[in-house]
């Protein structure tokens, strides 16, 4: 390259992008591409890959031809170019006939630097004509390992990129990817017939990223307050379903923050005003499917959370690489469960055998990234094949250090079978034979006859596979590139094997003693817990002074359960408040004002944490029948017709106004009553109610007698005397 060439480029990189240098292996991989060589760049999220072919493009004559995957990805790079005064257009299929007309004069004219195309759209045979018909520069394939199949989003139709652009000329190629495995790195260059190309491999470490993996349990909770640590600040959420993403952008709306979907299934208006929004600072949460976030440039956000276990460690560390990007710290959240990878599973059952495979085995590594207690960042490097030979200190695992056991005798136990199975075999083989499993592939094979067979026995066989991972990241084994899943002996694992010496190994997360899935997340009831017996005596006789002043009973106010809640869980805000059992927002207006501040001085002077500083409310609080019960009743509807229109019996029809009344609602069923009960008997039930000590019905019953009165007629009363009284 010249020396004003460099000049040039150094000029235009401060004019168009505002860099006083280029970071990194840039300069070197932007000089390859100017001097016309295939160049292949391994480059981690944010570290500045799109300026590696956007430079070259603006300083070389003619048109560059971007290829990549995703229209979010498109629309953002074009629009930061365009706002740069760099001419810059997409194709694909969200474009009229009248755009992509404009778009191809323009290319044809010359006026055009950069031509964004999907995949998809480079296939066709209009298009093909078209750009064999432009002054074309260089091709540059964004997101590359969506080439191979071994990678976490392989796209058959990026297979055929390699035929096309042969029929465009023998033009240089650059190739781009933030996540590939060795594995992958090989398959890319062979795919793209790019095995003569210049290599660029930058470090895959993160520094300011803080990796943290949690069970899956109360979810929904620990994500609120997680997120209120971050309130006001960017933020992703990725889950695996569109109907999660709604609902965990709803509940997110709900709980007060700026929050937005962002998936496929959306109009897309919707979807570009939403992931605008976020770009803009409208919104400060984006709640996504993995589709959102591939080349989005947002340099400050500081949290990326994966609500649901990723399908593979390229793709999460692909997303936890949108924070931090500009080199503050950002904090990555998982929620792992097993039963996600399960279900995963499940999903993968109907792909072709070999996709399915693939598949299982890439699950199969981000179960063992969660559930090993190895320093997270040592695990991530060691996937796509750095080596990192310190625990890095910034990661759960390294900051809440697990138990740690003596493993010399593991660890030559574990080369001793792969010795002795002549390195031909995958971690789970090797477990089983370790542990003495008697399966048919074992068996098939005569491994039931080797010296090493069962000798692992009185283990688990999860914990042979944790050690087998551990040998792996302190390599002592190798992965064979050429054969996927099987594990070879290194120099030091030979080593090893004949001089063996003290290797200390840590102890797997058990995170299934403690899972709950969140279909069935419910708080332990109260009955159960070890309420503050001081609390709950200072409450009750709050209750009495409160309920004296006011001239009702006691269990008007607030019932025994409540009080003894309140004494569990210490609520010291209004919202905190309502979520007790029995309470609801009604009785909050009417008696919470006292109870709050009382709980309050009690937490201040014992210097207590209340278990409520974070109060999930649910975008559900109401279902349909509730609000049409609510709405008949306001219309004074007979409680028959009502039942009737739902598909209720009675009895769950009372129920139900029970549960609206018990939640602070007040209710009037005096239409009702009157036709139903004389005056006489309602003035019997309500002085009967006003002079209890509880709203037991048993109790009522008892006391009012059975032969005059029915069980219905008693819940209806009780009902108009609570929502008089309590609401």
């Amino acid at each position: 390259m010249l020396v004003d060439q460099k000049d040039v480029l150094k000029e235009r990189l401060k004019e168009v992008f505002g860099y006083d240098q280029f970071r990194g292996n840039q300069e070197a991989i932007i000089q390859n591409v100017m001097d016309g060589r295939n160049t292949f760049v391994i480059m981690p999220t944010g570290a500045g890959k799109s300026l590696c072919y956007q430079l070259p493009a603006l300083v070389q004559k003619g048109t560059a031809i971007v290829i990549s995957p995703l229209i979010a990805l498109m629309k953002n790079q074009v629009d930061q170019l365009n706002a740069y005064g760099v001419q810059a257009h997409f194709l694909n299929s969200t474009l009229s006939k009248a755009e992509i007309n404009k778009v191809k004069r323009e290319t044809l004219a010359g006026k055009t630097k950069l031509l964004y195309v999907a995949p998809e759209s480079l296939t066709k045979d209009e298009n093909i004509e078209f750009l064999t018909k432009a002054d074309i520069s260089f091709v540059a394939i964004d997101e590359a390992h969506c080439i191979s199949e071994w990678g976490h989003d392989f796209r058959p139709e990026y297979r055929r990129i390699r035929t096309i652009i042969s029929k465009l000329g023998n033009l240089p190629v650059i190739a781009l990817t933030a996540t590939a495995t060795p594995k992958v790195q090989q398959d890319i260059q062979k795919n793209l017939e790019m095995g003569d190309a210049d290599v660029f491999m930058s470090s895959f470490n993160r520094k300011n990223l803080y990796y943290e993996v949690r069970p899956k349990k109360h979810t929904k909770k620990q994500l609120v307050k997680f997120v209120s640590g971050h309130k006001g600040k960017s933020g992703i959420v990725y889950c695996l379903s569109r109907k999660k993403v709604e609902e965990i952008a709803e509940l997110l709306r709900v709980n007060g923050f700026k929050a937005a979907p962002y998936h496929a299934g959306l109009e897309p208006a919707v979807r570009i005003k939403n992931q605008d929004d976020f770009l803009n600072e409208e919104t400060d949460i984006i709640v996504a499917t993995i589709a959102f976030g591939m080349g989005i440039d947002k340099p400050d956000v500081r949290f990326v959370v994966h609500y649901d276990t990723p399908k593979s460690l390229e793709g999460y560390y692909q997303e936890t690489g949108r924070g931090g990007r500009d080199g503050l710290d950002g904090h990555c959240l998982m929620f792992y469960s097993y039963n996600d990878i399960l279900k995963l599973e499940k999903f993968n059952k109907d792909k072709p055998v070999t996709e399915r495979d693939n598949a299982k085995i890439l699950l199969q590594e981000m179960s063992f990234y969660a559930e090993s207690t190895v320093c997270r960042r040592r695990q991530l490097l060691h996937y796509f094949g750095e080596s990192f030979g310190k625990d890095c200190g910034f990661c759960d695992n390294c900051l809440n250090p697990r138990e740690k056991y003596e493993a010399r005798e593991h660890l030559q136990l574990v080369l001793q079978a792969v010795d002795q199975t002549e390195q031909r075999f995958a971690l789970q083989h090797l477990a089983d034979v370790i542990h003495g499993t008697e399966n048919q592939y074992v068996l098939s094979y005569n491994h039931n006859q080797l010296p090493v067979w069962a000798k692992g026995s009185s283990q688990p066989l999860d914990f042979w596979k944790s050690v087998i991972r551990q040998a792996l990241l302190y390599e002592f084994l190798e992965k064979d590139i050429e054969n996927i899943g099987i594990l070879k002996i290194t120099p030091k694992g030979a080593e090893y094997l004949i001089n063996p010496v003290p290797v200390t190994f840590t102890r797997d997360h058990n995170y299934s003693t403690d899972e709950v899935e969140e279909e069935n997340e419910k708080e332990a009831p109260v009955a159960q817990r070890a309420y503050d017996e001081a609390l709950f005596s200072l409450l009750k006789d709050l209750r009495k002074k409160l309920a004296k002043q006011k001239n009702l009973p006691p269990y008007v106010i607030f019932q025994d359960p409540s009080l003894e809640e309140m004494a569990t869980v210490y609520p010291t805000t209004t919202d905190a408040l309502s979520q007790i059992q029995g309470v609801g927002m009604g009785k909050v207006s009417k008696f919470g004002k006292p109870f709050i501040e009382a709980i309050k001085k009690y937490v201040e002077d014992n210097e207590i944490e209340p278990a409520t500083d974070m109060v999930v409310k649910t975008s559900g609080t109401r279902s349909k029948t509730k609000i049409f019960v609510i709405q008949q009743i306001d219309r004074k509807i007979d409680l028959k017709e009502i039942a009737e229109a739902q598909n209720l019996s009675m009895d769950e029809l009372l129920s139900e106004i029970e549960h609206i009344c018990y939640s602070g609602t007040k209710l009037n069923l005096d239409y009702y009553l009157d036709d139903y009960i004389d005056e006489e008997r309602q003035d019997e039930v309500y002085d009967y109610f006003m002079n209890a000590e509880s709203d037991s019905l048993r109790l009522a019953l008892e006391e009012l007698g059975s032969n005059d009165y029915t069980e219905e007629e008693l819940r209806l009363m009780r009902v108009k005397f609570l929502s008089e009284n309590a609401n």
